[in-house]
């Protein structure tokens, strides 16, 4: 193992890359995919393994989970990055692949990170080398697979689901990398609690960025003498980011409380001020832009429905981009959502609903509802008096659409604002 010494300093080596769990037992905050008795302990225990798509945020250990199968197994093993990588290069991998396979030597673990970036004809290279069992492929990705990944690839995957990392899981991994002697610091500075609370909570779920920022902390040590890490130190290392932590999180969550309240209340500049501290405390982008869609929905909803449509592009906007020019689109949709007109029948609406599922007998749809567009379905009864409303003058025929159950249950009662009128012609009697 490489020395964490070398001519009186550390090794280039980032903290992150030398803290890397080596075997499973290493893993934090992901025992339901790692864990004793987990399905993917078992294929590697039963020398089993098969093809495995890795699904969770940034920093949860998609990559290093690769590398610590590969190492167990002794397969060969390939890395392949989905953003330079192309269909000439898959299929000189491939072909090695088949060699050593001819010659004895084993199958090739193909890992390829933020393989959601690959077309469909990328992943159709994959596809019959993955079926007869030329390659083991391990995928790595931040987005939902069953979106971004073609079926009968992903079809012969088990997607393993990593999730985000919580403060606590966090904590000890920094715990861990102050403390250990080959890889870490080993002891060789303290540390105050509060410091790597702060830094557990900032890191938001991302365990790389929590073991950089302790890395950046510690250079700001002296070399020699008394070292002790406080959150004095740490302010110099994510500045006025710190001011948002409490030790029980209060400001953090009155501030995002008192964002959503000002856009709810039409404040503009209440809600931006609070944008701007929650940018300024290094609050995470995504928390802030999904905030903002909840709002757009709940809030404004029927009154201006552009609102859902400029928020949510402004989340992605703000994603694509990062910040700093994030700021920019989320500003946009906090001062349009302040400044539109109010609604939340919808989600009273929904809510009003979900408690009569809950609670009620909600009875069968109506027969007339019911799909008829199977053998015997006429027999049953199943669409005969479905009137369709298109044969009508101005496409709308009264009939009824509730179950018997629920016949004059009335869900959305129109507010009035904006847009929020009630222009349907199917009115109860």
């Amino acid at each position: 193992m490489e020395s964490l010494f070398s001519g009186g300093g550390y090794v280039h080596k980032p903290l992150a890359d030398r803290m890397r769990p080596q075997k499973l037992s290493d893993f934090v905050g992901q025992e339901n995919a790692v864990g004793s008795g987990s399905p993917l302990r078992r294929m590697i225990e039963r020398d089993m393994l098969q093809s495995v798509l890795f699904y969770g945020p940034p920093g949860t250990g998609k990559t290093t989970l690769a590398r610590v199968i590969a190492n167990m197994t002794g397969e060969q093993f390939v890395a392949v990055n989905a953003v330079s990588s192309g269909v000439p290069e898959l299929r000189k991998l491939i072909a090695k692949a088949q060699e050593l396979q001819r010659s004895g030597l084993g199958r090739t673990i193909v890992f390829i990170d933020e393989i959601h970036r690959f077309n469909k004809a990328q992943q159709d290279v994959l596809l019959p080398y993955v079926e007869n069992g030329t390659i083991i492929l391990i995928g790595a990705t931040t987005e939902n697979p069953f979106f971004e990944i073609n079926s009968p690839l992903l079809s012969r995957m088990k997607v393993i689901r990593l999730e985000k990392l919580q403060p606590a899981h966090i904590k000890k991994i920094l715990q861990r990398a102050v403390g250990d002697r080959e890889r870490g610091y080993g002891g060789s500075f303290s540390v105050d609690d509060e410091v790597l609370d702060i830094l557990a909570d900032f890191a938001a779920g991302d365990a790389r960025s929590a073991l950089n920022l302790l890395e950046q902390a510690e250079f700001m040590l002296p070399e020699s003498g008394a070292r002790h890490l406080t959150v004095e130190v740490l302010r110099s290392v994510i500045g006025t980011a710190i001011q948002r932590y409490d030790k029980k999180g209060d400001q953090h969550y009155d501030i995002i409380s008192a964002f959503i309240k000002s856009m709810r209340g039409s404040d503009v500049d209440a809600a931006l001020h609070y944008l701007a501290r929650m940018i300024a405390g290094g609050e995470d982008l995504r928390f802030i832009a999904r905030r903002i869609v909840i709002c757009a929905a709940e809030d404004v909803g029927l009154a201006d429905p552009n609102a859902l449509v400029v928020a949510n592009a402004a989340a992605q906007a703000a994603d694509f981009v990062g910040f700093p020019e994030a700021q920019i689109p989320l500003a946009e949709a906090v001062c349009y959502i302040a400044k539109a007109p109010k609604s939340n029948t919808a989600y009273m609406g929904i809510a009003k609903a979900l408690s009569d599922v809950k609670n009620k007998n909600c009875g069968s749809v109506p027969k007339h509802l019911r799909d008829a567009h199977y053998p015997g379905a006429k027999a049953l009864g199943h669409g005969l008096d479905y009137k369709y409303p298109h044969n009508y003058p101005g496409g709308w025929v009264k009939q009824q659409y509730l179950p018997d159950e629920l016949t004059g249950a009335c869900y959305y009662q129109p507010s009035g604002n904006g847009h929020d009128v009630d222009r349907s012609r199917n009115q109860k009697d």
